[in-house]
């Protein structure tokens, strides 16, 4: 696949969504959470939901894991439907988008052609990326701390060829994050 082009733009309905993207273990729930106790709409995490639900129900991480292809497609296709549901004006923030679908498809060793062909059907405002908190694992995360830093990579490769600027969010505190995203979205 090529890169995004520019072009396209004016033809891709752009829309007013902020991601909030990271590896595993970034801090992306807590900030989205504090994003939400401040009054502001959010996105939940469409992956830990679905995990937590199937947990729920008796299976365990590697039942729900088994089959790469369906479980990653499923999501994908959660979150597509999701940011379908979504207003295009209104400001969102969101734990993960469509696109981080390609980073895990590609850590999977699958095929990105889906999840591509679906992060290009609208544009988000802003891509924030979670710099990386100290590696914890918990009952939903499948990923050691080698295989988070790939997919942090994979993300950053992912927005990149979508054609999107990342704004880097450090470490810092939860409260201080928010606000350093909300510096950079409400303006």
């Amino acid at each position: 696949m090529s890169a995004f082009d520019p072009s396209d733009h004016h033809r891709v309905p752009q829309t007013d969504w902020c991601v909030i993207t990271g590896a595993p273990c970034s801090g992306k729930t807590a900030v989205i959470e504090e994003l939400a106790k401040r009054g502001f709409r959010i996105k939940t995490e469409v992956a830990r939901a679905y995990i937590d639900q199937r947990l729920a129900g008796g299976e365990s991480l590697a039942e729900i894991r088994a089959d790469n292809l369906a479980f990653e497609r499923h999501i994908l296709m959660a979150k597509v439907n999701a940011e379908n549901q979504l207003p295009k004006d209104a400001l969102i923030f969101m734990d993960r988008a469509v696109p981080d679908s390609v980073a895990y498809y590609r850590i999977e060793g699958l095929d990105p052609k889906e999840p591509l062909f679906y992060s290009r059907q609208v544009r988000y405002r802003t891509i924030f990326l979670l710099d990386r908190l100290e590696f914890q694992e918990d009952r939903v995360r499948s990923e050691s701390d080698g295989v988070a830093e790939r997919i942090e990579t994979l993300l950053i490769e992912a927005y990149g060829e979508l054609g999107y600027p990342i704004v880097r969010v450090p470490l810092m505190g939860i409260s201080q994050r928010a606000d350093f995203i909300l510096m950079q979205t409400v303006a």
